[in-house]
């Protein structure tokens, strides 16, 4: 399927090519625009409606729903009642923005959100080191958790490790400490750990340095490839250093021929690979001692919140997690589906490996109920895997409801990361190498809107008042690239909500969504869209 690049009625171009998300399959950080997310960062709300009013007319042609996606699934409305909607709604005075979306997940101890969003793992990729400031202060003062991925201290030259275990971690405190500088009572901080991680201690010293702060996730894969993490380095002695910390180097720096030929200029880059997890274990059985033997040591350190990541597995695997993570009562499973997205995976195996979103999900969902129907309990989930729009994002709420609590979104949520950064480096230079500007000049898109701040972000006096005047200063732009772009989902969430007379995002439910293709309704069990409440209006039309 090929998704248009262009969008006439919101004033959008894809760079690139387009996927289901509305992304450009490959993201730059250095994009002059203009994709719908680009445009959302700096236009908020605007977005959500055509553009030049006054002078157009505009129609949708999304009537033609080809094979499975979150695209074949339709939004039903309502046209009469109202769920949770109080005394406004008793009176007839409701209003879209008097949809709540405060969310919350966990099994004893709830973490609130102030919308139902997260970031996916930002780990050793160095693009999630070089824009932290602007993610981590951006989803603190949004109130949504932010994800601190893998071998973030693996790979950190200024960590220290004495007999093994890591005793001195800078760029791992520093991430943490800029989220916590900026968190209220809503959202949170997690750190996941891969098999590297967990060699290292990095749990321990979590522990010890910021105790129940912080929540800790073990990780099982992501949708975007089925093996170790992965990042790409350029300095042969900085190849050295990692595989010294016991990764796998690609090639390895220290053969000879190797040497020679990064020296001759053959051989450019390397790659650093993770460790494959759990290849010593061979039944569930025995996955399922090892995983419970890591949650029971993780809670003995004084965590009380404890998060599982899975990836695009077959369904054994799926199963396995929404089970164990359930026995375990762990917080939340976040659930990724094919093909993810990355900085660092094999091509080849984002395009040809592991089950897509929408069925992923939708089996989820059912192995889900089928414990519920056993009257056990069921972890809180959140849904992962090409997520970028309101649409979906309401979409996949529905399709998992009532289990899924959380929408999980990785690129879509570091692009206001790197637009604000842009903007951030032309407008005070002196800023651009530490705020890793890529940009000399604005480009059109961005000086049709002002020369300043105010003028260009829709979301900077929200900010402001937020936190004062006073303070918008030590505010990367990046973040309130970030505030606006949440802005604009939370307010197209909420339209989509209310037009389903559900007044909290906890009343969703899968009868808020309908198949627009048999093949849809077959694989996902949300019925056809001609077929909901046929029944109904028969006895209508009989009365």
């Amino acid at each position: 399927m090929q998704w248009p690049k262009n969008n006439d009625v919101l004033g959008s171009t894809n760079r690139g090519n387009a996927i289901e998300s509305g992304l450009c399959t490959l993201c730059r950080a250095d994009c002059k625009g203009k994709c719908e997310t680009w445009l959302s960062c700096l236009k908020g709300r605007e977005m959500l409606y055509p553009r030049d009013f006054g002078t157009v007319t505009a129609g949708s042609g999304n009537t033609c729903h080809v094979g499975v996606s979150y695209n074949s699934l339709r939004i039903q409305g309502a046209n009469y009642g109202a769920c949770c909607g109080g005394e406004k709604a008793e009176n007839g005075d409701s209003l879209f923005t008097d949809v709540s979306l405060e969310t919350s997940f966990g099994a004893e101890e709830k973490t609130r959100c102030r919308v139902p969003f997260m970031t996916g793992a930002l780990g050793s990729t160095f693009i999630a080191a070089k824009y932290w400031d602007s993610f981590a202060i951006g989803c603190a003062l949004v109130g949504i958790p932010i994800v601190i991925g893998e071998n973030v201290v693996g790979i950190d030259r200024k960590s220290e490790l004495k007999n093994g275990r890591i005793s001195s971690a800078p760029e791992l405190e520093r991430r943490i400490d800029t989220y916590l500088r900026y968190h209220d009572e809503y959202g949170a901080i997690i750190v996941q750990m891969n098999v590297e991680d967990t060699r290292n201690g990095v749990a321990e010293y979590i522990a010890e340095k910021y105790g129940n702060k912080v929540i800790i996730e073990l990780k099982w894969g992501q949708g975007a490839k089925d093996i170790g993490g992965e990042i790409e380095v350029s300095s042969i002695e900085y190849a050295s250093f990692l595989k010294q910390r016991g990764y796998l180097v690609d090639p390895d720096p220290e053969r000879p021929e190797v040497q020679e030929g990064f020296r001759s200029g053959a051989i450019h880059s390397f790659a650093r690979h993770s460790r494959l997890g759990y290849t010593n274990l061979n039944s569930f059985d025995q996955v399922r001692e090892n995983f419970m033997h890591s949650v029971e040591y993780l809670r003995s350190l004084g965590f009380r919140r404890i998060t599982l990541k899975t990836g695009a597995y077959g369904m054994e695997a799926l199963a396995m997690a929404i089970k164990l993570a359930s026995e375990a009562k762990l917080d939340l499973l976040t659930i990724d589906g094919a093909g993810g997205g990355t900085g660092m995976s094999p091509w080849n195996m984002m395009e040809t490996w592991g089950v897509p979103s929408l069925l992923l999900h939708s089996k989820a969902y059912e192995y889900a109920s089928m414990l519920a129907a056993q009257g056990k309990n069921v972890v809180d989930l959140s849904f992962a895997g090409g997520f970028a729009k309101c649409s979906n994002i309401f979409k996949s709420l529905a399709l998992g409801a009532p289990y899924t609590k959380m929408v999980c979104m990785g690129r879509g949520m570091m692009i206001p990361g790197f637009l604000g950064s842009n903007i951030e480096g032309v407008l005070h230079p002196e800023r651009r190498a530490k705020v890793n500007g890529n940009w000399d000049t604005l480009p059109p898109a961005i000086r049709e809107l002002g020369n300043s701040p105010e003028e260009i972000f829709a979301g900077y006096h929200a900010v402001e008042d937020r936190i004062g005047k006073a303070s918008m200063g030590e505010i990367p732009y990046g973040a309130i690239a970030m505030w606006t772009l949440v802005d604009k989902l939370s307010a197209g969430l909420q339209q989509l909500l209310a037009g389903a007379r559900k007044f909290n995002v906890d009343k969703i439910t899968r009868d808020d969504i309908a198949s627009a293709n048999r093949e849809t309704e077959r694989e996902t069990g949300v019925p056809f869209i001609t077929d909901i409440q046929d029944e109904v209006a028969r006895r209508i039309l009989k009365s």
